[in-house]
């Protein structure tokens, strides 16, 4: 667990950052009902024109330069939307389709039909290589009768080859914009959808995908209940922070899971975000989110944005909450 988290640097000071959730940072925020294409048309994902082409190699040498065609081998390309020029965004094999965003919004619309749910913001990441579109759900989970938590779907795709096109339950935590991140054995918070052009089976594929949303978030609300209801002491966290970041003993800790471990605690002991769950495993969990949410250093001038990626598209962030969970 300590190498994955051993990267990140100390926090600051709890006050001294804006509660944006990242997926806000990243793409458009979208305002009022839109459907599918009224989002994509928003946000600059649509009209892309994803396609494959041809690969060939150039060696250079000596002797002059020598190109070869590469067999079976395609590079994905898109038109940019607004400066209308060719972009790379991968290379994949012979059997790939490239399959344009426009073609899942029939799916996403009746997702949004069945679940009452809006579209909140669409975008893209690494130069168009990954989309996101998420969609906020109507009800909000309260922890605990008090603690609200905002639920998001979030569909994901990609045009590099790297990932299928899949949805995930991303909890928010309302007054921090935490994002929550938890293995549960009950349920899972990532599925795929197959893409198809029958309005039937993306109808079917919709409940089925709202089906297991909701196993998740009831899955999930019962144990943010059994955390805090749990108390937690200041002793226990101290150790909870230490062996999260993989430290047994002082004398051998490295600096960098010393000072993330001190900014954990600093943060866990100052943070008016804790107000009201402090001293209980869910305020020890929330900790954890915030400090890798808000605070942890990365690289990149403008901090907070970097951060903003490494919530949604790494899947080290993602390990480290899973990680802290389940230690609770």
């Amino acid at each position: 667990m300590a190498h994955e988290i051993d990267e990140l640097a100390p926090g600051v000071h709890a006050a001294a950052f804006a509660r944006i959730p990242a997926w806000h940072r990243l793409g458009t925020v979208l305002d009022g009902e839109m459907t599918a294409e009224e989002a994509m048309r928003a946000a600059h994902l649509a009209g892309w024109n994803v396609r494959k082409i041809g690969l060939t190699a150039t060696e250079v040498t000596d002797d002059g330069v020598t190109s070869l065609e590469v067999p079976d081998r395609y590079a994905t390309v898109r038109t940019n939307p607004v400066t209308q020029a060719t972009e790379y965004l991968g290379t994949v094999g012979s059997f790939y389709t490239p399959i344009q965003n426009e073609e899942h919004a029939e799916l996403l619309n009746r997702l949004v039909d069945e679940s009452g749910a809006h579209f909140d913001t669409a975008g893209s990441l690494r130069g168009g290589r990954e989309t996101f579109m998420t969609m906020k759900l109507p009800d909000t989970m309260l922890v605990g009768g008090k603690d609200a938590v905002d639920l998001n779907l979030v569909a994901l795709n990609s045009h590099d080859g790297n990932s299928a096109f899949r949805f995930l339950v991303s909890p928010v935590r309302v007054v921090c914009a935490n994002t929550q991140a938890a293995a549960l054995r009950e349920a899972k918070a990532t599925f795929s959808i197959r893409h198809t052009a029958n309005a039937g089976r993306e109808l079917q594929e919709a409940r089925e995908a709202l089906g297991l949303t909701w196993k998740y978030v009831e899955a999930f609300e019962q144990e943010a209940e059994a955390l805090l209801a749990r108390r937690y002491t200041n002793k226990q966290f101290d150790a909870y922070a230490a062996q999260l970041f993989g430290i047994k003993d002082d004398g051998k800790a490295s600096k960098r899971a010393a000072e993330n471990r001190d900014g954990l605690i600093r943060l866990y002991r100052d943070s008016d975000t804790l107000t009201g769950i402090r001293g209980t495993r869910w305020g020890a969990y929330q900790a954890v989110t915030e400090y890798v949410d808000h605070f942890a250093p990365t690289h990149g001038e403008d901090q907070a944005l970097a951060r903003a990626t490494r919530t949604v598209a790494s899947h080290k962030a993602d390990r480290i909450k899973k990680s802290a969970f389940a230690l609770l």
